[in-house]
C-alpha cells in the first residue's frame, strides 16, 4: 500500500513526466534520502524509472489521454493553479468541474485543510477526500470519457443545492465573439451551473485556448468574476474584457 507521500511522487511524475530528486525533496520539505526510501519500492515494482538524480514514470505504466493532458503544459497550469490556490484559505467552500487544470489546482489545494469540496471529477474528488480534515461532496450520474467525471441532470441537480465562495471552472476554448466555450454540451451545462453558485466564479484557462472555438457555448464574458491565465489575451479578447465586468489576472512565466 503506498503512503500518501508515495502517492504524492507518483501523482507528480505523471504531471512532470521527470522530476528532479532534490525537487521532490524541497516540494515535500524532507530530505533528500527520506525522499530516495520513498523512491526506492517504487522503482522495484515498476512504477516509476530512475535517472541520474532523477525519477519519471515508467513506460509500462500506460497512461490514459486524461493522464497525458495533465502533462501538456503543465508548467503553466500549475502557475495558474497555485496563484488561484494561494486565494483559497483553510476552512473555505470550493465548487469546481473536471479538467486538467482543476485536477492540478486539487492538488495544490492539498497544502490546505478543512475545505469543503464540491465536483463531478473522480479526480478530484480522490485527490483531496480523507485527507486534511477535507469534506469532499462528489456529484452523481453518468461517468463520461477518460476523466471518470459526473455529468447530467442529476450531476447538476446535485450542486445547486450548493453555495460556495469559490465557484471554479476549466474551458476549453475562449473566444471574443462567443465567450468561454466546451466541446460537450454537458460539460457546457454543468460548468454554466457551477459558475452560478459561487460568491466569486472564476475560469481558468492555460492561453492556448485563446487560439481556439468549441462547440457550445458556457457564458459570456462579464457573466463571471474572473479568468486567470498564463499569457495575456489577444487583443480581440483583451477588448471585450475591458468592457466587461470581469477581471483578467495573468500569471507570468
Amino acid at each position: 500500500m503506498l503512503t500518501k507521500r508515495q502517492s504524492e511522487i507518483l501523482d507528480t511524475a505523471r504531471t512532470e513526466g521527470t522530476i528532479r530528486i532534490g525537487q521532490l525533496a524541497d516540494d515535500m520539505h524532507v530530505s533528500l534520502e527520506t525522499i530516495r526510501r520513498d523512491i526506492r519500492p517504487l522503482v522495484d515494482e515498476g512504477k516509476l524509472v530512475k535517472l541520474h538524480g532523477a525519477v519519471s514514470l515508467a513506460p509500462s505504466a500506460v497512461e490514459a489521454p486524461f493522464e497525458r493532458r495533465l502533462r501538456e503544459l503543465a508548467t503553466e497550469k500549475r502557475l495558474i493553479a497555485r496563484h488561484l490556490a494561494a486565494k483559497i484559505n483553510d476552512g473555505d467552500s470550493v465548487m469546481m468541474d473536471t479538467g486538467t487544470t482543476t485536477s492540478i489546482l486539487a492538488r495544490e489545494l492539498l497544502a490546505k485543510s478543512s475545505l469543503t469540496i464540491v465536483t463531478n471529477s473522480s479526480d478530484v474528488a480522490r485527490t483531496l477526500a480523507t485527507v486534511n480534515g477535507n469534506r469532499v461532496y462528489m456529484a452523481g450520474g453518468e461517468l463520461h470519457g477518460d476523466n471518470g467525471a459526473a455529468f447530467g441532470p442529476s450531476a447538476i441537480e446535485f450542486i445547486s443545492n450548493f453555495t460556495v465562495r469559490f465557484a471554479i471552472i476549466s474551458i476549453a476554448a475562449i473566444s471574443a465573439e462567443h465567450g468561454m466555450m466546451d466541446y460537450q454540451l454537458a460539460e457546457a451545462e454543468f460548468a454554466r451551473m457551477v459558475l452560478s453558485r459561487g460568491q466569486q466564479s472564476i475560469v481558468i484557462s492555460d492561453h492556448t485556448k485563446f487560439s481556439r472555438t468549441a462547440l457550445v457555448k458556457v457564458c459570456d464574458f462579464g457573466e463571471f468574476d474572473t479568468l486567470i491565465t498564463d499569457k495575456s489575451p489577444p487583443e480581440a479578447v483583451a477588448a471585450v474584457l475591458e468592457g466587461s465586468s470581469t477581471l483578467c489576472e495573468v500569471v507570468g512565466t
